[in-house]
């Protein structure tokens, strides 16, 4: 029976994907940056959560695009000014670890704005990068 016990406690170990609450805690927190730097104004602010590099994906309603600057650049072509970015907000539906340094969260996001309001849904494809957290892959629709 010990030995039993020791085995199952092998496996439940073998499982542990690595991925702590101080992750899930830092992934909420860099959202929540993009929400304050959006409402600031800041896109420049707002895309440090991104991996800054060219293999960065991002899938809108113009399809897939590539690269950390291509992105930023559609973000400021798309919101040239505070009024067009309105008031952001996100609503995390799940965070799902995915092993010990991926992780996805599914959510919404909603723009109020002064002449309407835009909301849709999100996925975002999470990765530990040199100690951090970064999105490397956006499906906003």
């Amino acid at each position: 029976m010990r030995n039993l016990v020791f085995i199952l406690g092998l496996i439940l170990c073998s499982c542990n994907t690595g991925f702590q609450t101080a992750d899930r805690e830092r992934i909420l927190e860099r959202l929540e940056a993009q929400v304050v730097s959006w409402n600031e104004g800041d896109l420049d602010g707002f895309m440090t959560a991104y991996l800054k590099t060219d293999s960065l994906m991002f899938v809108g309603r113009g399809g897939l695009n590539y690269g950390h600057a291509k992105t930023l650049k559609n973000y400021k072509r798309s919101y040239p000014n505070r009024e067009e970015m309105g008031r952001l907000s996100f609503d995390i539906f799940e965070l799902k670890a995915l092993g010990q340094n991926n992780a996805l969260v599914i959510g919404a996001w909603q723009l109020d704005r002064v002449k309407d309001t835009l909301s849709g849904s999100f996925s975002l494809n999470w990765q530990r990068v040199d100690g951090d957290w970064v999105i490397i892959a956006d499906h906003s629709s």
